[in-house]
């Protein structure tokens, strides 16, 4: 039985797990130490961004993108005279994904014994994850890429889709440009 004085304790452990679950990490990035981010003043979306999915992921991942990099004060040019250019796909990635209960049965004495269990239902799921990159124009080289680290499924509706995809490219952006005060972790 629990003590009514341990009530505030053990709340304070579950709000602490809970701030500390959601602090986790939605995005990668990477970027190249040698470029020069404060130089960038201008970008574009490179001319095949996007390429390889629906019209609507890709407008609403070019909404997101145009705000955060707005934020940023970059200014949206022709791909020609841009600084950098925007890059954005959804690689398809493929996982397992367990649902269900998995049942046992065991028995035994002292130090033997012995159990039978079955494995819980396992399926293929294909998913997409966003990866939007920044090439410097000038030299073609891929300067920062942001990785997602939650996926896009066809089983989400557009609102949820919207919704994650605007999250997703904020914490990108949040890291970008590398090192700055915005940057809240890797």
């Amino acid at each position: 039985m629990i003590r009514l004085a341990r009530v505030p304790h053990l709340l304070a452990l579950v709000a602490l797990g809970l701030l500390l679950g959601g602090c986790a990490a939605k995005v990668v990035t990477d970027y190249d130490s040698n470029a020069a981010f404060a130089s960038y003043q201008s970008w574009a979306f490179a001319p095949n961004a996007g390429e390889g999915y629906t019209s609507l992921d890709a407008s609403r991942v070019e909404a997101a993108v145009t705000r955060e990099l707005g934020s940023r004060e970059l200014s949206q040019v022709d791909a020609g005279t841009a600084d950098l250019l925007v890059s954005y796909r959804i690689d398809d990635v493929e996982r397992l994904d367990t649902t269900g209960f998995s049942y046992g049965l065991g028995f035994g004495s002292g130090r033997f014994g012995w159990g039978l269990a079955t494995a819980p239902p396992v399926r293929e799921v294909r998913e997409g994850q966003l990866i939007v990159e920044l090439v410097d124009s000038s030299t073609e080289r891929v300067v920062w890429r942001g990785a997602s680290k939650r996926y896009l499924n066809e089983n989400q509706s557009p609102e949820t889709r919207q919704e994650l995809i605007d999250e997703v490219v904020a914490e990108m952006f949040n890291r970008y440009p590398p090192g700055s005060n915005t940057q809240s972790g890797n």
